[in-house]
């Protein structure tokens, strides 16, 4: 197998682990913002642990940092929960569709956090993203557990959106596990309150799936995608990413028994379809 191959296998392998998040999410019998802080502080040791044996500097350069690091941190707890709040109030399919909207969120929104000029294409494919959400929808009523399911989804998108752009504009030369590191570290800190407010009893039967979902959706996964992501645009990591709900959907077949309706196939295919095309126009261009 020659390095290329690898890197492909390696960004593939990253994809799939990462979308077992999905099932894992749907099936994990706790208050979401209860999960998420188990999968921030296990994950938060793992990537220690990690850092400490590579000697991955976690030295911050400068104060002015910290405020970055905190408010990226703090969307990608609200990314997490109201990820894991779509997945519960409709199904593996919607939840993460709904999600996937958010390369050409970015898009849209990329222009209000830096230099780059406004294009109308996104305007067009944020369009098909709407038709994509409206196909997915059974009924647009907020009683609909599966349209607040979509809502949760959209929601989790944007903050996962600007979280990236943060990200991107600010903190971008820090070492990636060092940076999720420290984010799971905020996390942990911060939702510490849910234990107090919320039911944590599950955690006794769900301990197993909680340690998957920490040790192979949060450290592997999004490890082996930091690491990746040096040998190939974002462009191309964002296509092959793309896949992620088509293995989420399969994942939730056989270990959920969840068949996807012909709406749910129709619409997530016109919204993977944007996520493609604004990849490939953004390589190009």
């Amino acid at each position: 197998m020659n390095q290329h191959s690898k890197h492909v296998l390696e960004l593939t392998l990253a994809t799939f682990f990462i979308s077992t998040s999905g099932a894992l999410g749907k099936f994990i019998e706790m208050p979401p913002p209860v999960t998420i802080w188990w999968r921030c502080l296990l994950a938060m040791i793992l990537l220690y642990v990690f850092c400490k044996y590579r000697k991955i500097n976690l030295r911050l350069n400068s104060k002015k940092d910290r405020l970055p690091f905190i408010i990226s941190s703090i969307l990608l707890g609200a990314h997490w929960i109201t990820y894991f709040y779509a997945l519960k109030l409709s199904n593996v399919a919607i939840g993460m569709l709904s999600l996937f909207a958010f390369p050409v969120i970015t898009a849209l929104l990329e222009p209000l956090f830096g230099k780059e000029k406004f294009k109308p294409i996104h305007i067009l494919l944020g369009c098909l993203i709407l038709v994509g959400i409206y196909i997915l929808a059974p009924e647009f009523d907020l009683e609909n557990s599966h349209l607040k399911g979509i809502l949760f989804g959209l929601i989790s998108a944007v903050c996962y959106s600007i979280r990236i752009l943060i990200l991107k504009r600010q903190v971008s030369h820090y070492n990636g596990t060092m940076l999720m590191f420290y984010q799971l570290f905020i996390l942990t800190i911060v939702l510490i309150p849910v234990l107090y407010f919320m039911d944590t009893s599950g955690i006794q039967t769900q301990f197993p799936y909680v340690i998957l979902l920490a040790l192979l959706t949060t450290a592997i996964g999004h490890t082996l995608f930091v690491k990746s992501l040096n040998h190939f645009s974002a462009s191309t990591a964002t296509i092959i990413s793309s896949t992620q709900p088509i293995f989420g959907i399969i994942i939730a077949y056989f270990f959920l028994n969840e068949m996807p309706s012909w709406s749910t196939f129709w619409g997530g295919l016109l919204i993977l379809s944007t996520v493609v095309i604004e990849s490939v126009r953004s390589n190009r261009s």
